[in-house]
Parts: C-alpha cells; sequence; structure tokens
C-alpha cells in the first residue's frame, strides 16, 4: 500500500540576538536620520524591530543608552591604545597623548552624532548628564596615571594630587571637545596641535616647569582665537 509523502516543516529560522552594540548603532542612526532624540522606547524599538524587552536587557532607559554611547567611545579608544604592544611601556605623557589622539580620532568618525547631541548645549558641557560616565572614566584613567608617577617618586614632596590631577585631565577633556567642534582645519589638524600642547602644558606643570609652557598654549589660544 502506498503511503503520502510526508512535506517537511520549514523551520523558522531563529532570530538573531539583538546586541548592545545594536542598540546603540540603531540609536545613532535614528537621531541622524530624525534628528531628534527618541521620545519612548516604545517607539524607538518598534521603528527598530525590536521589542522593549530586547532593549531594557541591555539598557534601563533612553538616557542610559546616552550615557553609553559616551562610555562606549572611552572603551573602545582604551581598546585601541592597548593593542599598541609598546603602550604598556610608554610614559604617562605618552599615554595621555595617545588617549586624547585615538579619543579624537574615534568622535571624528563619529562626528556626526557627536555635534548634533552637544551643539545645543555646548556652554553647559560640564553639567551635562550623558556626560558623567565619561567623566568617570576619564578622570579614573587620569588617577592611574598619576599614581604611577607618584609610586616612582621617593621624594613626598615630589608627588602630585591625584584629584586635582584628574580634575584638570576632565577640565582638559571639555577644552579639547569644544575646540573639536568649532575645528574647520583640514583633518582636524588644529585639533592634534591643541592635544599636543595641551597635554605636554599639563606633564610640564606637574614637573615644576610651567611658565614656557603656559605661555607658548596661552599663545596658541590667542591665535586660533583670534583667526
Amino acid at each position: 500500500m502506498a503511503t503520502a509523502k510526508k512535506t517537511p516543516v520549514k523551520k523558522n529560522p531563529k532570530k538573531k540576538e539583538i546586541t548592545k552594540h545594536d542598540i546603540l548603532t540603531a540609536y545613532m542612526d535614528y537621531v541622524l536620520e530624525h534628528e531628534k532624540m527618541p521620545k519612548t522606547v516604545y517607539k524607538f524599538a518598534k521603528d527598530n524591530k525590536m521589542s522593549e524587552q530586547e532593549f531594557y536587557q541591555h539598557f534601563g532607559s533612553l538616557e542610559s543608552l546616552r550615557k553609553d554611547v559616551w562610555n562606549t567611545f572611552f572603551t573602545m579608544t582604551m581598546d585601541v591604545a592597548h593593542k599598541n604592544e609598546e603602550y604598556a611601556h610608554f610614559s604617562n605623557r605618552e599615554k595621555m597623548l595617545t588617549f586624547f589622539y585615538t579619543f579624537f580620532e574615534l568622535l571624528t568618525l563619529n562626528r556626526s552624532y557627536v555635534l548634533f547631541t552637544l551643539q545645543e548645549n555646548q556652554h553647559m558641557m560640564s553639567k551635562m548628564e550623558q556626560l558623567k560616565g565619561l567623566r568617570k572614566h576619564v578622570k579614573g584613567f587620569a588617577k592611574e596615571l598619576i599614581q604611577e608617577r607618584n609610586e616612582n617618586k621617593t621624594n613626598l614632596l615630589l608627588e602630585r594630587s591625584e584629584t586635582i590631577y584628574s580634575e584638570g585631565a576632565w577640565i582638559q577633556m571639555l577644552f579639547l571637545m569644544k575646540f573639536w567642534m568649532d575645528d574647520d582645519s583640514a583633518g582636524f589638524e588644529k585639533t592634534d596641535m591643541a592635544i599636543e600642547k595641551s597635554v605636554n602644558t599639563i606633564f610640564d606643570v606637574f614637573d615644576n616647569t610651567p611658565l614656557d609652557a603656559v605661555l607658548d598654549f596661552g599663545k596658541f589660544l590667542w591665535k586660533e582665537r583670534m583667526a
């Protein structure tokens, strides 16, 4: 007796898991395409073909997502820096220069998003909620550098304040971000100059040779402001 052939049951392909990186990328694209921040998780998730549950597996709110964009910039910067086999042997000055150069290269790759999210509030950058995580990371990085420096000093009088140094590094970050936002030079070469001069100035100040460096940096800022 002949038997009917069974029709094979098609299995639905497993849905691709939504990652944290996927959500970050979708958020940045959404902001640029709509020229505004999403107002609700529901609308943002629906527009990006994900469920609210998938969103909340990685972020507690849209505000925490905005902060994490900056946390990710920092993390990616440090990852790139540590991939350089010579980084571990760099001086603290070289590590700080590497950090800022790499960080602003990353910002440049995402310039449209960064300008959009900061430009309206650039005069209040130091108080912006979305930068609080970045501030913590930058200050922590700076503290590690000054701790390394202090460990190598046998004279306690030559040790430097971790609190003052780390806060100075954050103020330096805000200054450089504002400078980069206004920089219209080819390849943002003026920002590279500002990074070099500002980092060298800070380290020269902490090495008790501030005058020439501060004057040189001041002349640079004056020239750029008046240009």
